[in-house]
This record gives C-alpha cells, sequence and structure tokens, in this order.
C-alpha cells in the first residue's frame, strides 16, 4: 500500500472509531457499582492519559493501576466458553488446503467506548459466522482520545471459542498525526527496577481474567529511537514468554522497526526480523509485492519458523469482495501456498450496506465474501476474481461431542423465540448466544437446479434464525449441515426440528459414518426418512443399527410439490436428555431506577446459557434476554400498575435447550 493510502486508512479508521453523537448523548461513564450503570467493554492507556479531561461518556482508565478485583464490569466482560479444539474433515473441494495458509481477521467490532458489553437492542450488528475459516480474530479499535488497548467484549469470545478461534485484544500505539504520543510507548515498555516490564504481566492478567487469547501489537508512534526499538523488542520478549505460560499468544504488527521509528516494511526482514522472533506471528504491512512475500516466506523458514506465522494484510475496509488483490502472492492454487492472509476490516459486509438494511442483506454479503460468488464451497466459480477463503482453506470444526445441539442462532435476530413463539418482539442482539453454525454454508448436492439456503429471520424455533431452503426441487437435493466427529452406542439419536412452509417434501436425515473418498466428494451418507407434520414438527431418530463415529450431519429433500419452501429450526444428537441444576444467589447488585445489576451463582451441570424473565402481576413471563455470563444489565424498567416489587426469574439452559427450574429475586419499585 502507498503512503497516501495509509494516511487515507489511518483517517477512516480514527473516524470509524470515534462515538457518534447519538452515543455521547445517551451513554454514562462506567461507575462503581453502586449505581446500575451499563457495562461496556474495557479499554484503558499504559499509564498516563491525555491532557484535559475524557470527552461524554468516556472513562480515562490504566493499565498499571487495574485489578481484576477492582473491576466492576469484569462479571460482564469475562468469557464463559473455552477455546474450543478443531479438527479439519475431508476438504469440500479439491482447492481448499489443510495445514497451509491460515486466516486472520482485524475486526471493529464498535467504538472503543460504549461498546456493550452484552450485545444491544438491534439487529443491525456484524454478526461474524463464518469462523470455520478463520484462525485468528483481532479485536481492532483504539483511539487517542479514548484508550489504546482494547479488551474483547465476552459476546464476541464466546462466540469464537465456540467454533475454536482464539481472541486477541489490541494495542494500538496511534500514529502522531491522530494524536499518539511516545510518551504512552515508553508507559507500555516501561521497565521496573527488577528489569521485568510490568505492562507485560498486567496484558497477561487482564487477558487470563477476561478469558481471551492474547495481544495484537501495534506500535505505529513515531519519533522513537534505537533505545526504544530495543525496549520494545525487550517488551514484546517478556509478553510472549508470560503470555505462552497461560495458553495466550502474541501477534506483532509490522510498523515499527528495530531502530525505534516507524516505518512499514510490507515484508520480514533486517527491519522487523526481531520483533517477528520475539512473537508468536507478524502481521506485513499492506505495501508487500509477490517478490516481497517470497522473500518473507522463505527468511521465516530460513529463522526456523513457518511461512505461515506470517499474515500478508488484505484491506478490505471500502472494497471486500470487490478489492483487486494478488492472490497468487499468497495462496496460489497450482501450488504451495506462500503465507498467510490477514483480512483488515472485513466487517466491510454490513458496513458498506444502506442504512435499511436487514440481517438477511448482512448474511448474503458475507457469504459472497468467505464463500465466493457461487455460495457453495462444494463447486467454487472458477471464473470468480474474488477467491474467497472457502476456495483456499479447508474448513475446521468443532463437533466432536454429545450431547450436541444447534437451533442456527446467528446472535442476532428481529425477535426472539421459545419453541417456534415469538417471545420478544424486540430486535437484538448477542453473539455470545450463537451456535456452533455449519461450516459449509451451503453445500447443496443435486442433480436438479439448485435450492436457495439462507439463514433466515423472518421466523425461528428458538433464539433469532433459522435455516430457509427455498426453490423448485425438480430433483432430490442433500444439504451437508456439520461435519462431526461424534461417537454413536446403542442410546444415540439425532432430533431434528422442522417445518414445510410451502410445497410439499418428503424430508429424510443424512448420516455418513465415514470421511468421503477424496476431496470435494460427498460423505457416504445413509438416509433415515423423518415423519412429515403440520407446523413445526420434531422427529427423533434412533441411530439403531449404526456404530462407530458420525462423520457428517445433513438432511436430504425430495418434493412432493413444488416449489418448496421448507425451514429447519434446531438439531441435536443425544443419547439420554439432560437438564442442568438451578443458578444460585440470584441478586440484584446496583438498582438506579428502572436501571438494575442481577448477578447469580453457576448452576451445577453444563450450562450453555441464562435467560431472564420478568413475572408479570398476572401470572405471565416476559421474556427480557439471555448471556452467557452470570450477570445482566437491565434498563428502562417500569411497574405494573398496581405493582409494588418487580420479580425476575433467571434459569440454566442446556447443552441441549433444556431449561433448568427458575430462581427468582424481587426488586421493590
Amino acid at each position: 500500500m502507498n503512503p497516501s493510502r495509509r494516511t487515507v486508512l489511518i483517517a477512516a479508521t480514527a473516524a470509524a472509531l470515534a462515538p457518534t453523537p447519538a452515543l455521547a448523548a445517551t451513554r454514562k461513564a462506567t461507575a462503581a457499582a453502586t449505581t446500575a450503570t451499563p457495562p461496556y467493554a474495557s479499554y484503558f492507556y499504559p499509564d498516563s492519559f491525555p491532557s484535559g479531561s475524557p470527552g461524554t461518556g468516556i472513562t480515562w482508565r490504566s493499565l498499571k493501576t487495574w485489578t481484576a478485583a477492582g473491576d466492576p464490569d469484569l462479571a460482564f466482560n469475562a468469557a464463559s466458553v473455552p477455546l474450543a479444539t478443531r479438527f479439519t474433515p475431508t476438504p469440500a473441494n479439491t482447492t481448499a488446503r489443510s495445514g497451509q495458509a491460515r486466516i486472520q481477521s482485524l475486526v471493529s467490532f464498535g467504538p472503543t467506548s460504549g461498546n456493550p458489553s452484552q450485545g444491544s437492542a438491534t439487529a443491525d450488528y456484524y454478526a461474524l459466522t463464518h469462523w470455520a475459516y478463520l484462525d485468528e480474530l483481532v479485536f481492532w479499535g483504539g483511539s487517542a482520545g479514548e484508550g489504546l488497548i482494547l479488551a474483547p467484549n465476552a459476546p464476541i469470545v464466546d462466540a469464537a471459542h465456540r467454533h475454536g478461534v482464539p481472541v486477541l485484544g489490541n494495542i494500538f500505539l496511534p500514529p502522531t498525526a491522530y494524536g499518539g504520543q511516545l510518551q504512552w510507548t515508553r508507559d507500555l515498555v516501561h521497565k521496573d527496577a527488577g528489569g521485568h516490564y510490568p505492562l507485560a504481566a498486567q496484558l497477561v492478567a487482564l487477558a487470563a481474567a477476561y478469558g481471551f487469547d492474547g495481544w495484537f501489537v501495534n506500535a505505529e508512534t513515531g519519533g522513537g529511537n534505537t533505545a526504544l526499538g530495543t525496549a520494545m523488542r525487550g517488551f514484546v520478549t517478556e509478553l510472549r514468554s508470560l503470555a505462552a505460560a497461560r495458553g495466550q499468544r502474541v501477534t506483532w504488527y509490522d510498523a515499527m522497526t528495530v531502530g525505534g521509528t516507524v516505518s512499514w516494511q510490507g515484508a520480514l526482514n533486517s527491519q522487523n526480523q526481531a520483533f517477528f522472533q520475539a512473537a508468536d506471528d507478524m502481521f506485513v504491512d499492506f505495501r508487500w509485492s509477490a517478490s516481497t512475500l517470497a522473500a518473507s516466506g522463505t527468511k521465516a523458514v530460513q529463522l526456523g519458523r513457518s511461512r505461515y506465522e506470517l499474515w500478508a494484510g488484505v484491506d478490505v475496509e471500502s472494497n471486500g469482495s470487490n478489492t483487486s488483490v494478488d492472490w497468487d502472492a499468497m495462496v496460489p492454487s497450482g501450488s504451495a501456498h506462500i503465507t498467510s492472509v490477514g483480512f483488515y476490516r472485513p466487517e466491510w459486509t454490513r458496513n458498506h450496506l444502506p442504512a435499511s438494511r436487514t440481517p438477511g442483506d448482512f448474511h448474503a454479503a458475507d457469504d459472497r465474501f468467505w464463500t465466493g460468488r457461487s455460495l457453495d464451497p462444494s463447486r467454487p466459480d472458477g471464473t470468480d476474481s474474488w477467491r474467497a477463503p472457502a476456495v483456499s482453506v479447508a474448513d475446521r470444526s468443532t463437533v466432536t461431542a454429545v450431547p450436541f445441539a444447534s437451533v442456527f442462532n446467528t446472535g442476532h435476530g428481529l425477535r426472539w423465540y421459545e419453541d417456534g413463539e415469538v417471545a420478544s418482539d424486540t430486535p437484538w442482539n448477542h453473539l455470545g448466544l450463537q451456535d456452533r453454525l455449519p461450516s459449509r454454508r451451503w453445500a447443496v448436492r443435486t442433480a436438479g437446479t439448485r435450492p436457495a439456503v439462507t439463514f433466515d429471520f423472518a421466523d425461528a424455533w428458538r433464539g433469532g434464525s433459522s435455516v430457509l431452503v427455498d426453490g423448485a426441487l425438480d430433483q432430490p437435493a442433500v444439504l451437508d449441515l456439520y461435519a462431526t466427529r461424534l461417537p454413536i452406542t446403542a442410546q444415540t439419536v439425532v432430533e431434528l426440528t422442522y417445518r414445510t412452509d410451502a410445497g410439499g417434501v418428503d424430508a429424510e436425515l443424512a448420516i455418513a459414518t465415514a470421511e468421503p473418498g477424496s476431496a470435494g466428494t460427498a460423505p457416504p451418507y445413509t438416509y433415515w426418512p423423518v415423519d412429515s407434520g403440520d407446523g413445526w414438527s420434531t422427529a427423533t431418530v434412533p441411530l439403531t443399527g449404526l456404530s462407530g463415529t458420525v462423520h457428517a450431519l445433513g438432511v436430504r429433500l425430495t418434493a412432493t410439490a413444488g416449489p418448496v419452501r421448507w425451514r429447519l429450526g434446531g438439531v441435536a444428537v443425544r443419547e439420554a436428555a439432560s437438564t442442568p441444576g438451578a443458578p444460585a444467589g440470584p441478586r440484584i447488585t446496583a438498582a438506579d431506577g428502572g436501571n438494575l445489576r442481577l448477578a447469580w451463582d453457576a448452576a451445577a451441570g453444563a450450562v450453555r446459557q441464562y435467560t431472564l424473565h420478568r413475572l408479570l402481576p398476572d401470572g405471565t413471563r416476559r421474556f427480557l434476554g439471555a448471556t452467557g455470563q452470570r450477570a445482566y444489565y437491565l434498563t428502562g424498567l417500569q411497574p405494573e400498575q398496581g405493582e409494588t416489587k418487580g420479580r425476575f426469574e433467571v434459569r440454566a439452559v442446556g447443552e441441549l435447550y433444556t431449561s433448568s427450574d427458575p430462581v427468582t429475586v424481587t426488586h421493590t419499585w
């Protein structure tokens, strides 16, 4: 990337991360938990603050003085899902490879300040779902006027971890042209009397308390010297050592050189080699060329490192899947991959759409970005100039244990559904509620006209979305759902919840107990008929006669009358049904008018999430929200007529979406 483009990029980033007037006018700074303030994702300066006072809704915090015990929002921001282990099934096509190029994404999910800890009341959100191709997610952001060190909020970490993707917090030391101060770099790399870097330990402690996976270090403040460069290398070395001991990792951004100055190289070379060797991997700035990437990969190997520890930056903020990229410089189709790929701001798939965009609009653009023009990873379009990740990188899965269930919840919706009924008509987003989603979206195998397959938000069995198959179905069509490694016993059953909205359909469960014979071929399915029914129906299919392991799970649809609209609301693989115990100790930790902070103790057993309802005077329940954490913020509550106390119920929800008995807490109005 040329320097003038880089300047535009930095300016655009600063503008994107600045709080909007609407947000600034409505949010409050985070305060001690004596008042019911809304919780936000945390952000810090290393130590010293800018001159003056923070703007409305901004809280200046020092990482140096942070403690977990003194963090009033820790319960809201700590992730609840451990990083899952992934496996790589036989690739869906002949060009996708395993063990070569990896994919990293630098994503700004919201502003630096005022980024809600637990979602918000809008469906308009970058609800990333194509985790199967990702190897690392960076929680991008930071600004000179708000904070430089960003800790990812819990919903993003929980969704990523469920799919086996590590999430890194961001350390952004901005250019002086955008308010960067060299003192902040010196604060970060300050050494104590014992020769250690105190903030390296603080960063590792913060990531451990919040449950994310390490740090992306982006030092772009100019004016440094060799002494500062040496200090930065020592800091990164110690950060990586401490991080590795806690299962965390460190990525270095190609900006500062060993001489302490800022000079983006677009390559691995003598100017940044020491930082690459100190870190786990490096994001190579956009100035790369085919020759510099080739030389960089060779140099990494000479250093005893993998060439795929280099993320070649691809700026997609402005043009997304319309971006012109020299793909053969990174992921050639006819030979071994050269380096990995680092996408800068792929949330273009949402941001470029008009303000009237719907969740369906977003997912259509996002599928195009990650899967390619064919929208089917099993048959990529070879004429597509955008080489989507599904074309080059083999998908991964974390579906390895029974029980397993999914209601195809993408983490946002226009309404909230429970058992096929609308429980709340308020739009919402909370990425931590996202299910483990199908990795190959959407692989459809048919000798006839391919139907359209999408996540749909007009109706759902539970959560906010379902899978809609829409088309003529002039020949039977098999839809791949999940690559799995699920053990089969005599008690194993599969449950499908589905509904036919138009036409007539004979549906069959598709089960494969072995891998396909080669890349790009279909799993060796056997088929099990399921009964049709009116409205939402749940069929339970015992896997009688099968043994070993379920390697793939799908459905086969045959039209009896068309055209067809068929909806899949849920799938589960289980033995005996199980229900978690109830949570304990529900309590209101802060109250301020109609705003409440609630907390509770963990339920016994495996818990997917917790749901909250309000018990109304007439005995009915009103859905309020759900979260993976053991704390929740409610706002804008009002007493019902004649009501002196509000009653709130908390339930634990297990992997199979079975709910515990409620525990109740009351609030006097």
